[in-house]
């Protein structure tokens, strides 16, 4: 048994929501649904902030950004997922596997990064309004982008070589519908504590640092907003912030859930379908947060559809 090494390991099974090979109709019905909104909803949103003039300022620049990460990490599952569910076949090949973990390891990671910008983002907006242009300057905002991929992409690739390191020597049934660490973990023959540790860890470090910029972030703003007199003034600031904060609470709920407890192995069934919440859902949803939300967005979308039917 220890000769044998994940090199012997060709493919692994995706069972999806049920443990035979027959058709799931109804899960990609779902899937498909959600990811044909998905895909309308954060392509509209891309196509819109880049082609408005008045929606060039940093915070749509991070919001075009988190658009197009929840169309990638979804297009990383749920393509392959829905596969599985009309297929006979429900197998992926090893690197495949290795390929979409690692994939939807980067995006989910970035995501992570992208909404403490944009909570630092709004901070430096509402509380020091005079240095906004020059703090969030064009190269800033490059950089806090180029700097959210570089964090997650080492995240990704270590734990996706951590995994893939592991020997795969019984069953290559993954009691999911995507290949993900926890259930990749417990295929594994030999011992995974310092998977579960570097999973633990590294999961915990990104959510902790992120959610504490965040954190900072909006204790100063709400202590500023509170400073100001009127109640229009107040309601008109704390209104840039709301749609944030929404979208922050959904993703860092689940992905705590999923990745920053212990226990994070145990309980498959409740696992999958919150990654179902997270992996879809919530890209799904962004886009109607932001833009049903925001006057500007709504605007900017008033003004092409006009520009459209007009010509």
């Amino acid at each position: 048994m220890k000769e044998r090494n994940h090199t012997t390991l060709t493919e692994f099974i995706l069972l999806g929501f049920g443990s035979g090979l027959g058709l799931k109709e109804g899960p990609f019905v779902v899937f498909l649904v959600i990811y044909m909104t998905t895909t309308l909803g954060n392509t509209t949103m891309v196509f819109l902030i880049s082609a408005n003039s008045p929606l060039h300022i940093s915070m749509y620049f991070f919001l075009m950004n988190l658009s197009f990460l929840d169309l990638c990490y979804s297009s990383t599952i749920a393509p392959k997922a829905m596969m599985s569910f009309l297929a006979g076949s429900k197998s992926i090949s090893f690197h495949g596997c290795a390929t979409q973990l690692f994939f939807f390891g980067l995006f989910a990671s970035t995501e992570a990064f992208i909404l403490a910008a944009m909570a630092y983002d709004r901070y430096t907006a509402i509380c020091n309004p005079l240095l906004y242009p020059i703090t969030m300057s064009k190269q800033v905002c490059i950089q806090l982008l180029v700097g959210s991929y570089v964090c997650g992409g080492v995240n990704s690739m270590v734990q996706t070589v951590f995994t893939f390191t592991l020997c795969f020597c019984g069953s290559n049934e993954i009691d999911h519908f995507f290949c993900d660490i926890p259930p990749l973990l417990s295929l594994s023959c030999t011992n995974t504590d310092i998977n579960v540790l570097v999973l633990f860890t590294l999961s915990s470090l990104i959510i902790v640092s992120t959610s504490m910029v965040i954190l900072v972030s909006y204790a100063c703003i709400i202590s500023a907003i509170l400073r100001i007199r009127s109640a229009e003034g107040r309601h008109r600031a704390f209104s840039t912030c709301t749609s944030h904060m929404m979208s922050v609470i959904l993703f860092y709920g689940t992905l705590t859930f999923i990745y920053a407890q212990p226990s994070s192995l145990s309980a498959p069934a409740q696992s999958k379908m919150v990654s179902v919440f997270y992996t879809l859902v919530i890209p799904m949803l962004n886009p109607l947060i932001y833009s049903l939300r925001n006057k500007d967005v709504r605007e900017a979308l008033g003004r092409t559809i006009s520009s459209v039917f007009l010509k």
